[in-house]
């Protein structure tokens, strides 16, 4: 039998890295621990303050090798290491942990070590389905590629959780109430609950931005000489990133943000933010305004400080308003290497705040969300596994090597399924292209002699906005093709052409086809079920794109919004091109709308274009329209064939927002020089969504939809 979605283990990623550093030259500096005795063979030390109290001593290996000790620490005139220091320190070739405990099935080749670039390829035996990776790769950071493959029976209620490389598992059935138990192999270490249940209970808890929902975010952040400058900036980038993503959710978080080495410092306490409500710029300026240098001599790492400091400030927050304090979903986010040697275990700490939030009720346990950022390349991960919570399938522990991954980490920590619906949200930097643009369409009508290719976009769940022209007189609803997400196959119930658009209106003037009031809907015969792969761009001149820009109901006007987003002489857009295989546009082309000053040289080379003989040019280019192309002052992109009816956006806050749809451009630069960079004359006009007959169009036909979710408009 298939286990159903809602069957889930409840676990934590189990991960057993091991971690290697970069080479350095040691400090000569005189300081309190002896100099003797310190190498490694094969590689380098690094120290943090030469040979001082307090100062860590890092080792690091050639690429490929890991080093047996990770790190000392200058303690009272002493090196000490948690790892018990037997013999000189050595480079140690890196291996990946032992594949071989792959279940039901076979992996070659049968190795006695795994070593970095070794291949591993997996199958089942017969009557077990197979599921994960099926080729890995031994990967630098002592990892396998890929994910762990496993081989299952569909008749059990969960589906088997496997055992991932370098552990073993005791547990090997799969139904209601059932439970495995993993332990790693030394000496790597677990991360996470060693004990699975097969349970009923839904996907674990993230962190969620319901509109209205009660948000506590604590964030405290080592400063300590344990950790390096540049991973410290790293952490308060970070933060910042993080921050401005959730602001452009329907939901007012409420911040704590702490820095500690001996010390901690308040850049702001939890209360202090609730009476001032400053905002993210002000947040951001305090937090720059604190320096890796601002602790001054007390460099050393009091993380149980920092979680007695989170404490109080909870304290305080629930004896202002108990019953707030219990509807409120509490984060607490450390960014920390771990080496705590200061202030004791912080793992007490941590227990009392579980306490505090959850007072032994184990329905309150989703109330309180523990994460770590590990900073730094050497993180004691066993410490910090008591410092993060243990349940469900969310991962709470990342590592922060640098910035390429955090559009990742931020998607296995934010939950977007309330969410779905808001208009205009982008996951920029996944590996799933896709979630960056979920509201791109492509579109083919089928007439003879030949079908054309348009782009569109998604502005509800059941209309499609693109150009008139893409579609010919006759044209029925079962000849269009409309591609969303990736597998989806959608019907088309009807097409509907702005009632003002025609090509022939100004032929008499010399011009042979005139492109005004280019715009088109499509409706589906049922509206698509939202989700981050496929949800609506915003369009102007709505409630939704109010909420999106952040506007009061009294604040948010048709004219406030084009102040907002067209205020400029010269506006930063772009618009996507036809779609690759994973429904990702191929090219994003970046534009800039000419404005004020500029807009009179944009429409002008309109002359230029074939089949237009006018002396004037605002004949073929009204106000209706929105330009962009040329050299000056900047290069901008054109459009291409199949380009048309797409949306030109801007980004505003982190929301996209719609403002034009490509209609059509003086020349066709790719196909005269297979390149779509414009030529100084070569411009794109797009149809102005600001445009009033325009908008009451598309108010008609999204406002009053009846199937799917209609639009408000102002």
């Amino acid at each position: 039998m298939e286990c159903k979605q809602r069957l889930k283990w409840l676990t934590l990623a189990m991960i057993c890295p091991f971690i290697v550093g970069a080479p350095s030259s040691m400090s000569k500096r005189d300081g309190s621990c002896p100099k003797g005795n310190l190498n490694i063979t094969g590689g380098t030390f690094v120290l943090s303050d030469s040979y001082s109290h307090s100062s860590l001593l890092r080792y690091s290996c050639p690429s490929g090798y890991y080093p047996s000790v990770q790190s000392r620490l200058c303690e009272y005139g002493h090196w000490i290491s948690k790892t018990k220091i037997r013999k000189t320190p050595e480079c140690k070739k890196i291996t990946c942990p032992n594949p071989r405990v792959f279940e039901n099935g076979e992996v070659i080749p049968y190795k006695a070590k795994y070593y970095v670039n070794d291949t591993t390829t997996y199958s089942c035996h017969s009557d077990y389905t197979f599921r994960g990776s099926a080729v890995r790769v031994c990967k630098p950071n002592g990892k396998w590629s890929g994910s762990t493959p496993i081989c299952g029976r569909d008749s059990d209620h969960c589906p088997d959780p496997g055992v991932p490389p370098g552990s073993s598992r005791t547990g090997n059935m799969f139904n209601i109430d059932d439970k495995v138990t993993y332990r790693c192999e030394s000496p790597l270490t677990l991360i996470g609950s060693k004990v699975l249940y097969c349970t009923n209970e839904q996907q674990g808890k993230k962190i969620t931005l319901d509109q209205g929902g009660k948000l506590d975010i604590y964030i405290a952040v080592d400063a300590s000489d344990s950790i390096d400058e540049k991973d410290f900036h790293n952490a308060k980038t970070t933060i910042k990133l993080l921050l401005d993503k959730i602001s452009y959710y329907p939901v007012s978080p409420n911040y704590e943000i702490l820095m500690f080495a001996t010390d901690v410092t308040s850049i702001i306490k939890m209360n202090e933010f609730k009476m001032r409500k400053p905002s993210l710029l002000d947040i951001f300026k305090e937090m720059d305004d604190f320096t890796y240098d601002n602790k001054g001599q007390k460099t050393g790492t009091n993380i149980a400080k920092a979680y007695s400091t989170i404490l109080e400030s909870m304290k305080i927050e629930e004896n202002n308003n108990a019953t707030t304090f219990n509807e409120t979903q509490h984060i607490v986010i450390l960014f920390s290497d771990g080496h705590a040697n200061m202030g004791g275990n912080p793992k007490p700490k941590v227990d009392q705040i579980k306490h505090l939030i959850t007072k032994k009720d184990p329905k309150r346990n989703k109330k309180l969300d523990l994460y770590v950022f590990g900073v730094g390349e050497d993180v004691n991960q066993e410490d910090i596994n008591g410092l993060v919570s243990q349940r469900d399938q969310e991962k709470y522990f990342f590592k922060l090597q640098d910035l390429t991954k955090i559009q990742e980490m931020f998607d296995d920590m934010i939950d977007e399924s309330t969410s779905v619906g808001l208009c205009g949200i982008v996951w920029e930097g996944l590996q799933n292209k896709r979630r960056a643009f979920p509201w791109l369409a492509q579109i083919n009508v089928a007439h003879p002699p030949k079908s054309s290719n348009c782009m569109g976009s998604l502005v509800s769940s059941s209309y499609i906005l693109t150009a008139a022209h893409c579609f010919k007189e006759g044209d029925t609803p079962d000849k269009i093709i409309v591609k969303l997400e990736k597998g989806l196959v959608v019907k088309v119930n009807k097409y509907v052409i702005h009632p003002n658009f025609d090509l022939t209106a100004k032929q008499e003037l010399g011009i042979q086809e005139y492109y005004e009031f280019d715009v088109a809907l499509i409706q589906l015969e049922k509206p698509v079920d939202l989700s981050s792969n496929l949800r609506p761009i915003c369009i102007p001149c709505t409630k939704e794109t109010n909420a999106a820009l952040k506007l009061s109901e009294t604040e948010g006007t048709c004219r406030r919004h084009e102040e907002i987003l067209m205020s400029n002489e010269l506006v930063e857009a772009a618009f996507a091109s036809e779609m690759e295989t994973d429904n990702s546009p191929k090219t994003i082309k970046n534009i800039t709308f000419k404005l004020g000053k500029y807009r009179d040289a944009c429409v002008e080379d309109a002359k230029k274009a074939k089949e237009i003989d006018v002396k004037n040019a605002r004949e073929a280019v009204t106000d209706n329209f929105l330009c962009s192309g040329g050299t000056e002052p900047t290069t901008d992109d054109v459009s291409c064939k199949g380009d048309s009816g797409g949306a030109s956006y801007v980004n505003k806050k982190g929301r996209v927002i719609q403002v034009g749809v490509i209609s059509w451009g003086v020349k066709d630069i790719c196909k005269e020089k297979r390149r779509f960079t414009s030529d100084a004359d070569s411009r794109d006009y797009h149809s102005n969504l600001f445009s009033e007959k325009i908008r009451l169009f598309l108010k008609e036909h999204l406002e009053n939809d009846r199937i799917g979710n209609p639009l408000t408009f102002l």
